[in-house]
């Protein structure tokens, strides 16, 4: 390879760490439902390749568009922020709802107090929750993976075409390829390292008298990551 495209290479791998590893919504939202919804580690990090390749696949692929219909990179940016705010705005409200429910779920699951009376007159309490009896875990095949995966992919790689594709297609149409290509790799390997390293953390913590409040924290993480996208654009 010529040192453009070195530099290139650098630049894309560079920017695509350094774009993953400060965004917690890249990896907290697949570990808070991981841990929540009781996924397996391979589940979990399954979601997580597919919602990576979700998020930098569209964001290629606007750009590909961008650069052979000649749009400028000032239009291309003003499609990718809009982009943005709409993922973000999908991630904090369904992180709100998420709570909401929770939060309605841990209420109706606490325990109450039951009066019984015996043959021989002894009379006594004991707490009960009928949650308890009927606990086990939802949401297999239910809709959370979807939505998770409609938002990565409406979420851009903001850095990706003014910093990567723009000067790689004017280089070459070979390096347009390895650079992207790069870009997206490190991004979702980031991905993947991250949320099976938290994941493991959270696994060897223990954690099981908080259990029952995972869903709840669940909501809160993806509430706050969605309100730091729209506010510090994570």
């Amino acid at each position: 390879m010529s040192g453009e495209l070195w530099a290139l290479v650098t630049v894309a791998a560079t920017v695509a760490l350094f774009h993953t590893l400060t965004g917690p919504d890249h990896y907290l939202p697949f570990v808070v439902m991981g841990r929540a919804r009781s996924w397996s580690l391979s589940r979990t990090m399954g979601l997580t390749f597919l919602c990576g390749l979700g998020h930098v696949g569209s964001s290629i692929v606007l750009g590909l568009v961008g650069v052979a219909w000649g749009i400028s990179v000032f239009h291309l940016g003003r499609t990718e922020e809009a982009r943005g705010q709409i993922a973000a705005w999908m991630l904090f409200i369904f992180g709100c709802t998420y709570l909401v429910w929770a939060l309605w779920r841990l209420a109706k699951g606490k325990s109450h107090s039951h009066l019984h009376v015996h043959a021989d007159g002894t009379i006594h309490t004991h707490a009960h929750t009928h949650h308890d009896e009927h606990a086990h875990v939802h949401g297999k095949k239910g809709l959370t993976p979807w939505i998770l995966f409609t938002i990565f992919v409406f979420g851009p790689c903001e850095p990706l075409i003014p910093l990567v594709m723009v000067p790689a297609a004017r280089a070459s149409v070979f390096s347009l390829v390895v650079v992207t290509g790069i870009f997206s790799v490190v991004t979702i390997a980031t991905m993947l390292v991250m949320v099976t390293a938290l994941s493991t953390g959270l696994q060897f913590a223990g954690m099981g008298r908080f259990h029952r409040f995972a869903h709840v924290f669940a909501g809160a993480a993806l509430s706050v990551c969605g309100a730091g996208m729209l506010l510090w654009g994570w």
